[in-house]
């Protein structure tokens, strides 16, 4: 009797695959995570697992980096006029209401092309990052041009033709939550980034358009009204060539598991010879070689695809989450109006003849109250990006809070008083703009970790668009503060952030996310 040959196949069925979990056990003793590490993008293993450190993982240095300089970019556009925008306006027939309305137009027309753009960007960043330079660029050219035109409307033009470009900003903001790129314990971190490049915008921009208003350049197209335009429309220009030479872009889904090869496999059609061959061996030979013939069938038998994709299950917010979101919402609009409110405000203010003002400050004189005021704010900015990875983000917003709201009592006080100061209006706008823009680092990044990541687009266009209703009226109502009373102008701000003390208050056990 012939010896019994055993198909290779069979061997294959007797080894016993390595398990998951020890090829996980392996990367992990191989590999640790601390809290200032850089991790790769997402990435699969051999087993289709993600990697250990997604919840840490940062996009590509090159691209961040483009993308947190066009932040700044961003903010030195929208505060470089403030110093002057009120002269500017007057010196052709407008207002300081009128220059409020410059200041604060160029974000409803950026929240206007939002919708549209975001049906053209697919999923990705570079289109709408070519679109804001393109925007910056011509805007600030347009905007330049008014003196030379002697044209007041122009300059409103221009800044709406400006405010195509801060579309961005909901970009940048999308671009670090973004759950294809971003770990979720690194979204708080980057968020930290964009407000620290938010506070070098508002104290760098009113300082340097302050000091171009003051060297004056006495000439129709290039002087102290509109050089800080110009000058952005040239700095732009270059951004723009770097940002199309370095950037990469996202992956527009996110990588998918690899899958495992099997080994080629005999035909069953050559199975069944082998075992008619082998009719004549012993009985346990021809009840192996059938289990055989049944598992390789199995094996080699492709499964039959589905019939239809399934859909992903729908996630249905909570009460608490919708109590989250709408906090959240109304503390990205609180911060941005009350900083947009102060910033226009102070230039109008110091230059006016009102009872409280003992100043009398020229454009130059105010950007510098505004640019110290800002610079004071830099060291604990980047003190809240060492911090705001190890507490949890409603922690960060109530600290930030409770200080802005510090300095606006402390506001009403001296209005009330007729005290002011250099020293005390100092402190006042220190206390706001630390406050404040250090509450504002949280608002998105809390919900992107309470929410799942395919919602991320429609909760940064949510926090979105309540930055910009908070920058258009913020920015308006500055400008009208001497006119309505600068008590009701703090008054109206202390308001609004008790209503949302209440809020805060009240969800408080709905606010609790992951750190980082």
């Amino acid at each position: 009797m012939t010896g019994v040959r055993l198909p290779t196949t069979v061997l294959g069925l007797l080894e016993r695959p390595r398990p998951a979990s020890s090829s996980r056990a392996s990367h992990a003793l191989h590999s640790t995570v601390d809290d200032g590490a850089t991790t790769p993008p997402l990435e699969a293993n051999e087993t289709g697992q993600q990697q250990i450190g997604d919840d840490f993982r940062l996009p590509k240095m090159a691209s961040l980096i483009i993308i947190l300089l066009a932040n700044v970019l961003l903010q030195l556009t929208f505060f470089i006029i403030v110093s002057s925008s009120n002269e500017y306006a007057q010196h052709l027939g407008g207002t300081s209401t009128f220059s409020g309305l410059v200041i604060g137009i160029p974000t409803v027309f950026s929240g206007l092309a939002l919708l549209p753009l975001m049906r053209l960007d697919k999923g990705g960043y570079k289109r709408p990052l070519h679109f804001a330079c393109a925007s910056a660029c011509a805007g600030n050219i347009l905007y330049g041009l008014a003196y030379r035109a002697n044209w007041l409307y122009l300059i409103l033009l221009g800044r709406i033709v400006t405010g195509f470009a801060f579309t961005f900003w909901m970009y940048c903001k999308r671009y670090c939550s973004d759950p294809r790129i971003v770990g979720v314990r690194r979204r708080t971190t980057l968020a930290g980034w964009l407000v620290l490049g938010q506070g070098i915008g508002f104290s760098l921009g009113p300082f340097v358009g302050g000091l171009l208003y003051k060297i004056g350049f006495n000439n129709m197209v290039f002087n102290g009204y509109t050089s800080p335009a110009w000058i952005m429309a040239v700095i732009w220009a270059i951004f723009w060539v770097v940002a199309a030479t370095l950037y990469e872009d996202v992956p527009r889904t996110p990588a998918a598991p690899q899958s495992i090869a099997l080994r080629p496999l005999p035909a069953q059609a050559d199975l069944a010879m082998e075992s008619e061959d082998k009719a004549d061996d012993d009985e346990p030979t021809r009840v192996i070689t059938s289990e055989v013939l049944r598992a390789e069938a199995i094996r080699v038998s492709p499964s039959p695809p589905p019939a239809t994709a399934a859909p992903p299950p729908l996630h249905r917010m909570t009460r608490g989450q919708w109590g989250a979101a709408v906090t959240m919402c109304w503390f990205a609009m609180t911060c941005f109006f009350i900083l947009g409110a102060w910033e226009a405000n102070i230039p109008v203010f110091t230059s006016s003849h009102v009872r409280e003002n003992p100043f009398h400050f020229s454009p130059f004189a105010a950007g510098n109250l505004i640019a110290l005021g800002g610079a004071c704010t830099i060291p604990f900015l980047l003190v809240n990006l060492h911090i705001a990875r190890r507490v949890q983000d409603r922690h960060t917003l109530a600290t930030g809070v409770a200080v802005g709201f510090a300095g606006l009592v402390v506001a009403l006080a001296i209005l009330g008083e007729e005290q002011v100061n250099y020293g005390s209006l100092f402190i006042c706008w220190f206390l706001v703009a630390l406050g404040f823009n250090i509450a504002s680092t949280v608002t998105l990044s809390l919900l992107s970790k309470q929410l799942p990541g395919e919602w991320n687009g429609r909760i940064s266009l949510a926090i979105q668009y309540s930055n910009y209703s908070g920058r258009v009226t913020g920015a308006v109502w500055g400008g009208a503060g001497v006119k309505v009373g600068m008590l009701s102008y703090v008054g109206m701000q202390v308001a609004i952030v008790g209503i949302g003390s209440v809020m805060f208050m009240t969800l408080w056990k709905h606010l609790k996310a992951k750190t980082g």
